[in-house]
């Protein structure tokens, strides 16, 4: 699953007209740069959620994009600002997208770059034979983010740390692999499919998980930029050699 449903205020005029993962970044839209690492990884049936300017993006890949060296794709698309009028937030939006997941699936937002991150089907593999039911992609921090988002122990295991933790050293990605179980209405405590529309964000499940020691992750030291301003996208494509 790509998510591109997002307003994109930070990075305000360009996404007034232009859904931010459709900005070009060297040579291409933003969130091409996972589908086709994806595709190539042999993932190539992907789903897309959209909100704002949506149709844009429906209409710039349509079902069967064509791209070199890649395999085709087969790409749907739940639009839940047609349907509902709003984005639903990652939480919500995954939920609502999950009748149409595998057991096991990736998501990755389709606003970051990551040019460097190869998806594998021995990660799917690994995730799936073990008893956590997320698992995080990790980064050191940035700039933007200097506090982090969580820690990382030795096993392997994300971390829930207070804010002002010094442990909290890495930065989620937005890179991962989940379960069903883990969006289940048990968890959620919104219906799956969510017929309702419920807006609901990611984040406080994955610090309840965490807890619950359920969570595993890792860390990737490859080029990685969250592509929230349009200083950001101009340093992005400034650096094209």
């Amino acid at each position: 699953m790509v998510l591109a449903a997002g307003r994109g205020e930070r990075m305000r005029p360009l996404t007034d007209h232009t859904p931010k993962p459709l900005l070009n970044v060297r040579g291409q839209a933003l969130m091409q740069w996972p589908m086709q690492a994806l595709a190539r990884a042999g993932f190539t049936r992907q789903l897309i959620n959209t909100a704002w300017l949506g149709e844009q993006i429906a209409a710039h890949f349509g079902t069967h994009p064509v791209w070199p060296d890649t395999p085709g794709v087969r790409l749907m698309y739940s639009h839940e600002g047609q349907d509902f009028g709003h984005a639903l937030e990652t939480a919500g939006g995954i939920v609502r997208a999950m009748p149409r997941l595998e057991d096991v699936f990736w998501v990755v937002a389709g606003d970051v770059f990551a040019p460097d991150f190869v998806f594998t089907p021995e990660a799917v593999q690994r995730f799936a034979a073990s008893e956590n039911t997320a698992h995080l992609w990790l980064v050191p921090n940035p700039a933007h983010n200097p506090g982090g988002d969580f820690g990382l122990s030795d096993t392997g295991m994300a971390l829930n740390l207070p804010r002002d933790d010094a442990g909290r050293r890495f930065t989620f990605s937005t890179i991962a692999l989940y379960k069903q179980a883990f969006f289940s209405a048990t968890n959620t405590g919104i219906e799956t499919g969510n017929p309702q529309g419920i807006a609901a964000p990611l984040a406080p499940l994955l610090r309840a998980a965490m807890d619950k020691g359920q969570v595993s992750g890792e860390v990737y030291r490859g080029a990685w930029a969250d592509v929230g301003t349009p200083e950001r996208l101009a340093q992005l494509n400034a650096s094209v050699t």
